[in-house]
C-alpha cells in the first residue's frame, strides 16, 4: 500500500468521529443558540436516532464484524442523518419515530396499586406537563 493508501486509510479512519460525532456536537450548540426550533428538532432527532443506531450496532456486533462494507454502509446512513441538505434524521423521526411514540404514548393507562397509588409516579414526574416546556 503507497502513501495515497495510507493517506486515504487515514481519511476514512477520521471521518467516522468527525462526521458522527464533531460536527454534529458543533450543529447541536449552535441549534440550542438559534431561536429557530426546527434546527433543534434536527439535532435532537439526530442524537436519538445515533443512539438508537450504537445500540443496534452493539447488539449485533458479532454479525456486522462478517460484513467487511459495514463502516462505510454506517458512514453513508450517518452523512445522510447529518448533512444539512438532506436532514435525514429529521425526515426518519417524523416518518417512524413519532408516529411509534404516539402510539405508545396513547395506549398509557394510569395503572393503581392495591393501595390506590399511581405505579408510574417516576414516568409521571419525568414526563413534561402541557406547556410546562414552554418555561424555558
Amino acid at each position: 500500500m503507497g502513501k495515497m493508501g495510507t493517506l486515504l486509510s487515514q481519511v476514512h479512519s477520521i471521518a467516522g468521529p468527525s462526521l458522527t460525532l464533531l460536527y454534529p456536537l458543533y450543529a447541536s450548540v449552535v441549534a440550542i443558540e438559534s431561536t429557530s426550533k426546527l434546527d433543534d428538532e434536527q439535532w435532537l432527532a439526530y442524537w436519538i436516532l445515533y443512539s438508537f443506531l450504537t445500540l443496534v450496532e452493539m447488539v449485533l456486533q458479532p454479525a456486522l464484524e462478517w460484513i467487511p462494507i459495514w463502516y462505510d454502509v454506517k458512514l453513508v446512513l450517518v452523512a445522510w442523518l447529518v448533512l444539512p441538505q438532506f436532514k435525514g434524521a429529521a425526515f426518519l423521526y417524523e416518518r417512524f419515530v413519532r408516529a411509534q411514540i404516539r402510539k405508545y404514548r396513547g395506549q398509557q393507562t394510569h395503572h393503581t396499586s392495591p393501595t390506590g397509588k399511581e405505579k408510574n409516579k417516576f414516568v409521571h414526574f419525568i414526563t413534561p406537563k402541557k406547556g410546562e416546556h414552554d418555561a424555558y
